[in-house]
């Protein structure tokens, strides 16, 4: 006769080998991308992957899928500096180091450290900040692992539900957080902040959950609630409904960025300030919309 106890443990055994044999599953992430520049250069791809002074990579390496986007301070250009070489090249430089498996999916920020520190040892100096979001999804524990600096961001989405988000990270209204390289008659007169300040994140995902990443061009100008109402549209896991969905997105906002009656999530954020503002925020916008698939060679 089995015991209680022995019993017990048959069951938990027979639960734990369940739990194995569905999560030997490894997961992946199908993403697609679409953005604008503010100089409305629609959809034209401006030096790799970057949209205006935006700049995105998407990367895959056996153990992780990993994403990031970056958005290029304009003000440099007042300099005579081009902002989108300083974001362009740090995405450049995080894609490089993922593929090459010189990474921990588990430590983002790591991988946006290593970048960084690799364009501050440039013979020359390349001038520019810029706020920078890495997503990576560890295939094998199914966790999505997060490093956020300054405002731009993410969103995961289940059952038409936000149920995981990154957070804006401001010095004060429209200052965000950024990785900067200033030349040395400027240092410490320009904002810059350390890859550690980064805000991280770590996030059991489900397969189907949508993740959005994008940078603050979405964000100020479609609140929370329309982007779900676009993801609802999103029916099918193919790359190709990704894509519509993407582009779908990228538009709205970039019509609402130039909406002078419009009360975008930027201006109210003004009028909490105290500023007295109305209409959408021109900006460059860059989204990346991926479905979390099983993984297939």
């Amino acid at each position: 006769m089995f015991s209680v106890l022995s019993y017990g443990r048959l069951v938990t055994r027979a639960v734990i080998g369940g739990l194995s044999q569905t999560d030997s599953r490894d997961y992946s992430l199908v993403t697609a991308r679409c953005g604008f520049g503010k100089d409305f250069r629609k959809g034209i791809l401006k030096k790799g992957m970057c949209y205006g002074d935006d700049a995105c990579f998407i990367a895959r390496h056996r153990s992780a899928d990993v994403l990031g986007v970056a958005d290029g301070v304009g003000g440099w250009r007042d300099y005579g500096v081009d902002p989108s070489q300083f974001s362009g090249t740090l995405m450049k430089t995080c894609e490089r180091l993922v593929k090459e498996g010189r990474f921990v999916p588990s430590n983002p920020v790591g991988v946006l450290t290593s970048s960084y520190y690799e364009l501050l040892q440039n013979k020359v100096p390349l001038l520019g900040s810029s706020t920078a979001c890495i997503v990576v999804l560890d295939r094998q524990s199914h966790r999505l692992h997060t490093a956020n600096l300054g405002d731009s961001g993410f969103l995961v989405v289940r059952g038409g539900e936000v149920v995981h988000h990154s957070d804006e990270q401001q010095h004060y209204f429209n200052t965000p957080f950024q990785l900067s390289i200033a030349p040395p008659e400027a240092e410490g007169a320009v904002l810059s902040d350390s890859p550690d300040a980064a805000d991280s994140s770590s996030f059991d995902v489900q397969l189907g959950d949508i993740i959005l990443t994008a940078t603050d061009g979405l964000f100020d100008n479609m609140p929370e609630h329309m982007i779900l109402q676009e993801l609802k549209k999103l029916k099918k896991t193919n790359y190709e409904s990704i894509q519509q969905t993407a582009r779908s997105i990228a538009e709205q906002a970039h019509v609402l960025a130039y909406d002078p009656n419009y009360m975008s999530p930027f201006a109210q954020f003004a009028c909490d300030n105290g500023l007295n503002v109305r209409g959408g925020k021109p900006d460059d916008i860059t989204v990346l919309l991926s479905i979390v698939a099983e993984y297939t060679d």
